[in-house]
């Protein structure tokens, strides 16, 4: 009885571990979600930013399996310009009051070699929820050399017809309604 005991204790030691999801926050002060917008119908593009984000990802890199939860508060908005950063926030355009945040769900897909290289998510946006799919372009964890916790951070990007969010200022003045997405976010494991 104890020899066999001892062969299934050794059985045990001897399986390998079973990897599990790391959950992860949002490093706000390193995560800016950024877009590009056509101006007066090709005469220029303008670009901007959120400046406040917060959310999280879960993550298990061995089983290629995840989600991101990303909140963007749209007042936030930051085109460098006072004037257009208080246009965007009015009813015409985002609804800052009436849709104070923007959200981002969806689920990490695609791993290579413990990376992921797609999100296949939905960003709702005044009160309308769509399917907007992220392409990684870029993807790394390492131990952080401070705080010797892990962060990972990756760079992202996506496209989509703002009129399909209920967002056609200008539409019948010839402006594109394309938007480019461009998402730089860390995560940090969290406590």
């Amino acid at each position: 009885m104890l020899h066999r005991l001892s062969l299934v204790s050794l059985a045990l030691f001897a399986m390998p571990a079973i990897a599990a999801p790391v959950n992860y926050v949002v490093d706000s002060s390193h995560t800016y979600p950024s877009f590009e917008a056509d101006h007066l119908g090709g005469v220029s593009t303008w670009r901007g930013k959120f400046n406040s984000s917060s959310g999280s990802v879960t993550m298990d890199r061995d089983a290629g399996t995840g989600e991101v939860e990303i909140v963007i508060d749209a007042a936030s908005i930051d085109f460098g310009h006072d004037g257009m950063n208080d246009h965007a926030r009015r009813a015409d355009i985002l609804d800052v009051e009436q849709f104070p945040a923007a959200t981002y769900r969806g689920k990490l897909v695609d791993f290579v070699e413990g990376n992921p290289t797609r999100v296949d998510g939905e960003l709702t946006l005044r009160g309308v929820t769509r399917s907007v799919p992220l392409t990684i372009h870029r993807f790394k964890c390492i131990e952080h050399p401070r705080s010797k916790k892990e962060v990972c951070g990756a760079d992202a990007s996506a496209s989509f017809q703002r009129d399909d969010f209920g967002i056609d200022y200008a539409k019948a003045g010839g402006f594109d309604m394309g938007i480019v997405v461009r998402v730089q976010i860390e995560v940090r494991a969290a406590d």
